[in-house]
């Protein structure tokens, strides 16, 4: 609806995001009268990005690598960095590789794979129920999102078939949630978060598992943070996954591979 709201009101709803602390209201402004169907349906948007509701859910989507991901309220908004552990996996896997989504949130990792590897089986899970929901609508036709805690949500049929294992598990230390924008601290789930004491709790649980339902060569692929990222390396190798280290400076993002000994093993 572009075109039908006047220019003063744009530069109102400029000033009242820039107010509220949104550091882009400029762009804001536009992607909320263009997401508008009317007057007051805008209204409502603005109102709820000034509170301070992150813009993704404002807007019902977030771009993530390349793709327009479907957004509900309370679900985790996909991070800029995350690209990074796709770009990963996209080098590890190949023809037909079985791909499972772990901790999904929204299904962006499972999507944004799905939509470039030659014909994988795609999998995602997560123990929230919206944001499953959220996820099944980002799936393309033939993947499938499933409920539950970690790998107890998988089905059997997947134990020692996985190559790639994404996960984008919760990592921030409990005691620095806090200091979290409000936008992630009151908005998004506390589940998809609360990483523990030292932000691990979660990880750990997922590499003690990792090895029985990779395939032979089958790789974790592990979002973490760079101070975070030894001691997940270290996990790794405790529980029998080679491990190795990548970073990227410009999304300021690291990632932890551990793959499992066997045929297809990379160094």
């Amino acid at each position: 609806m572009t075109g039908s709201v006047p220019r003063f009101a744009v530069e109102e709803i400029v000033a009242r995001l820039r107010g509220a602390g949104c550091v882009f209201a400029e762009n804001e402004a536009d992607l909320l009268v263009r997401a508008a169907s009317g007057p007051a349906e805008l209204d409502a948007m603005v109102a709820e990005r000034a509170d301070g509701l992150p813009l993704e859910q404002v807007l019902g989507w977030a771009e993530f690598h390349g793709l327009r991901i479907a957004m509900a309220p309370g679900v985790f908004v996909p991070r800029r960095r995350t690209g990074f552990l796709v770009e990963q996996a996209v080098a590890l896997a190949g023809r037909r590789a079985v791909v499972v989504d772990l901790c999904c949130g929204s299904g962006a990792v499972a999507a944004a794979l799905a939509a470039v590897l030659d014909e994988p089986e795609v999998h995602a899970a997560d123990i929230d129920p919206v944001a499953v929901a959220c996820a099944r609508r980002n799936l393309p036709a033939g993947g499938a999102a499933h409920e539950g805690d970690l790998f107890d949500a998988l089905p059997g049929t997947l134990r020692g078939r996985i190559a790639i294992l994404a996960v984008n598990a919760p990592y921030v230390p409990t005691d620095a949630i806090a200091t979290m924008p409000p936008e992630a601290r009151l908005h998004e789930p506390r589940v998809a978060l609360d990483g523990g004491s030292d932000g691990l709790d979660v990880q750990r649980r997922v590499i003690a598992a990792a090895g029985q339902w990779l395939a032979p060569g089958g790789h974790l692929l592990i979002e973490t943070g760079r101070s975070q990222a030894p001691h997940t390396a270290e996990a790794c190798a405790r529980h029998g996954l080679v491990p190795r280290v990548r970073t990227s400076e410009e999304l300021d993002a690291t990632v932890v591979i551990g793959t499992r000994a066997g045929q297809g093993t990379q160094p």
